[in-house]
């Protein structure tokens, strides 16, 4: 049935190749300095891996105050949208989008990597691990229960330049994007579909968190697929590449080729990405996204589909974005769940959004009255997000 349903939809879609290759183009260099790492910051690591990277003490804990305009045309949309969605929430997430100042990244680390005192700098710092013990595999080079560290205050740990041949020693990201890859409740031995593995934070913290079998990392667009090949290079070692590999196969048929063949699915899918968008370098780059923006739910939904071809009965998809549009979140998943019906939601509420209220902002949209993931947005003091998750199980 899965099959049936993704192959009708792939012949009527209007959705062109052409477009949907000019739309990754304007994500690859906005995704650079906004997704998942944060850019670099002066003095560069030297090439070792036993030794503290060099100027990491000597770094100062306040964010460079930031000069960027915003993009009116961008702003006006989501003060339309957002304002009707998301209500008396939409001015607290507006402030802190406008104001990145305030975003807060976390540090997670590399257990493939020589740690040496990483642990405890970050902790003389005010960084301390955010992820309770069952969702925290012990890392065997510190022995510590944590992957990722967290700071109260919008402090940026200095990143780590790349060596060939060496392992950077931890990962920045948007604390928020781990939800995903706690949802997807990995374990040793599964096989792991990244299907939208481009930067490959996810890909990263797939194996922080398990060992599986097989992790293929698939990214269509070669530019992207480049960037994430430095990623996996940067932080796994050589001998995982008989376990982690890159596909560069087109998403929306992945499925037809690899039915049935993974155990967990992550869809990372391609978004509006609320936080790079805002900051679109001008008028027109940001009447451009805009207009592709209306396309994106038609894309999302055959990725979504796309993937629960691929896993097997019994397996779990997440679906996941980093923007708070309803249009590609909960409208996305609820067509793809209308038209699959051996699909299932999960509710995540008591599995993630309670043991992460301290640290995360949770809204749980609804789809024709029905609870249809999380979502996490940005709030003063809490500044992670925006992150779209859902999981569903196909059944077996």
């Amino acid at each position: 049935m899965l099959k049936q349903v993704i192959s009708v939809q792939t012949l009527h879609s209007r959705w062109s190749v052409t477009l949907y290759t000019t739309y990754l183009k304007t994500q690859i260099r906005s995704r650079f300095s906004n997704s998942d790492t944060i850019p670099a910051l002066s003095g560069q690591q030297q090439p070792s891996s036993n030794k503290t990277p060099k100027g990491l003490k000597e770094k100062k804990e306040n964010v460079t105050k930031t000069s960027r305009p915003s993009c009116q045309p961008v702003l006006d949309r989501f003060d339309e949208q957002y304002g009707r969605e998301l209500g008396d929430v939409w001015p607290s997430a507006r402030s802190v989008l406008l104001d990145p100042d305030s975003w807060q990244y976390g540090v997670m680390l590399n257990r493939f990597a020589t740690l040496n005192d990483i642990t405890n700098l970050l902790q003389s710092k005010g960084f301390s691990s955010f992820l309770p013990q069952t969702h925290a595999p012990i890392l065997p080079n510190t022995g510590s229960p944590a992957m990722c560290f967290l700071h109260p205050r919008p402090v940026r740990f200095p990143s780590q330049v790349h060596w060939r041949g060496v392992l950077k020693q931890y990962y920045l990201l948007n604390a928020a994007s781990l939800l995903p890859v706690l949802a997807l409740q990995l374990m040793d031995g599964e096989k792991v579909l990244d299907l939208c593995s481009a930067p490959g934070g996810k890909a990263l913290a797939i194996m922080q968190t398990a060992n599986p079998a097989l992790l293929c990392c698939n990214e269509s667009d070669p530019h992207r697929k480049e960037w994430l090949a430095q990623t996996l290079e940067s932080f796994l070692p050589r001998s995982l590449s008989n376990r982690v590999i890159l596909s560069n196969q087109d998403g929306r048929f992945f499925g037809l080729s690899e039915a049935g063949t993974y155990d967990k699915v992550l869809v990372d899918a391609p978004c509006s990405n609320d936080r790079s968008w805002l900051y679109s370098s001008n008028r027109q780059q940001g009447e451009l996204r805009l207009k592709l923006r209306a396309s994106l739910p038609a894309l999302q939904a055959q990725l979504l589909r796309s993937a629960l071809c691929a896993v097997r009965p019994g397996g779990v998809v997440v679906y996941s974005t980093c923007t708070l549009s309803t249009n590609e979140n909960a409208e996305v998943v609820g067509a793809v769940l209308d038209s699959c019906p051996e699909a299932e939601l999960d509710d995540l509420w008591e599995e993630l959004a309670t043991p992460f209220s301290a640290h995360f902002t949770f809204i749980q949209p609804h789809h024709h009255r029905r609870r249809c993931g999380l979502l996490v947005v940005p709030t003063p003091g809490r500044t992670w997000g925006p992150m779209y998750l859902c999981r569903i199980r196909r059944r077996g």
